[in-house]
């Protein structure tokens, strides 16, 4: 307990770090080079390390599996998380909740803290379960987004074959997929990292090492906090942070699981949200100016508030559960903390019926909350 305490005190000093370094990062497309170093560099080099070094069970080609399921399970049940937190589903604030809400961005948030918490061996693990989380992210939200869109723009309905293959395309050449198919074959022919040249296994793992400390930099760099959009944001992620651990609650009742894979799973699906379902947002988004000079189907701006709270929310989160050992490798403890989320996420809807019951004013929540009017209808 008191290593783990240690090292959670380092990471936080890591973020105050990059707060504190703000002032020299004036440009985004500075922070975004550290952010293309941790994702195209650091994050391959450690997944193809830990890969590599320990032995693959054929049980892991089951985890993409489940995290699929988990992604379905979250988006079906989107409309209820808003209406908890206060929102309208058919609302573009609405619809952009639910196209961020399902999706992880696990190599971010929590393959850091798995790598030194958890271990090599359930970084691999997690690796396995992103691939399945990424299909979900870059095709079915896609493809959901664009039914979505139609539906606001009846006049530009056509065929959306050619994006969905370059969406397919992107999922095979990332990086992080690339280097984890190589990974798989490698194992698959019988080649671990110590049959690699000393030159080229210390590349793989000096980089790997970096991937860490440049993680918590950029959430300290990245992390903005604005006062309007505070409490509906956060009652939407303590919400989804509460849903999300019931399956692994219901899991570790279900079957017998092991506390570090119980573990394990919690960081996983308390990662933050994916930036991919943005890239699907803003592309509408900027269809939608051109053609009439608005949006009508997502809010572009508040999904990049969402993603600027749900990263640091996570990895607080994410922190503070792996510090405690196996303290919420318990059903019972994870149902209390499950609990504790949702009623934490719930307070600011309430406190908003609150205000319409007795007519008082709730500016916050208004702005947020209505439907913005549709003219093609």
């Amino acid at each position: 307990m008191e290593i783990a305490l240690q090292k959670t005190m380092a990471f936080i000093l890591f973020i105050c770090i990059g707060v504190l370094m703000k002032q020299k990062f004036r440009s985004p497309d500075e922070i975004n080079g550290l952010k293309k170093i941790i994702l195209n560099l650091a994050l391959p080099s450690m997944i193809f390390a830990a890969l590599l070094r320990v032995d693959i069970d054929p049980k892991l080609l089951l985890l993409p599996v489940l995290a699929i399921t988990f992604n379905g399970i979250i988006f079906y049940i989107g409309p209820m998380l808003l209406r908890l937190s206060g929102l309208r589903s058919d609302s573009q604030t609405g619809r952009t909740a639910r196209i961020l809400l399902p999706s992880l961005a696990p190599g971010l948030s929590c393959f850091p803290f798995i790598t030194e918490f958890l271990g090599e061996t359930f970084l691999a693990k997690a690796a396995m379960a992103d691939l399945g989380n990424k299909i979900f992210v870059l095709v079915v939200l896609y493809i959901t987004a664009m039914q979505w869109y139609y539906r606001q723009n009846p006049g530009n309905i056509r065929k959306g074959t050619a994006r969905i293959k370059e969406l397919l395309s992107v999922l095979v050449k990332e990086p992080v997929n690339m280097v984890i198919l190589v990974a798989v074959c490698c194992i698959g022919f019988g080649i671990s990292l110590r049959e690699f040249p000393m030159s080229i296994r210390e590349v793989i793992e000096r980089t790997g090492t970096m991937m860490t400390p440049l993680v918590l930099l950029f959430i300290g760099l990245a992390i903005k906090i604005r006062k309007a959009q505070f409490r509906i944001i956060l009652s939407l992620l303590f919400i989804r942070a509460g849903v999300s651990l019931l399956p692994v609650v219901l899991g570790c009742m279900l079957f017998r699981v092991s506390p570090e894979d119980v573990l394990l799973a919690v960081a996983f699906v308390l990662s933050s949200c994916s930036f991919w379902p943005f890239v699907h947002i803003s592309g509408i988004s900027q269809a939608e100016i051109r053609d009439s000079g608005r949006e009508k189907t997502f809010d572009s701006d508040f999904a990049l508030a969402i993603l600027a709270f749900s990263l640091p929310i996570s990895t607080l989160l994410i922190l503070g559960i792996l510090s405690c050992g196996p303290f919420f490798s318990s059903p019972v403890h994870l149902t209390g903390l499950a609990v504790f989320l949702l009623i934490t996420g719930w307070i600011p809807s309430l406190f908003r019926h609150i205000m319409f019951r007795f007519k008082l004013p709730s500016p916050v929540f208004q702005k947020f909350t209505a439907h913005k009017p549709n003219n093609n209808k």
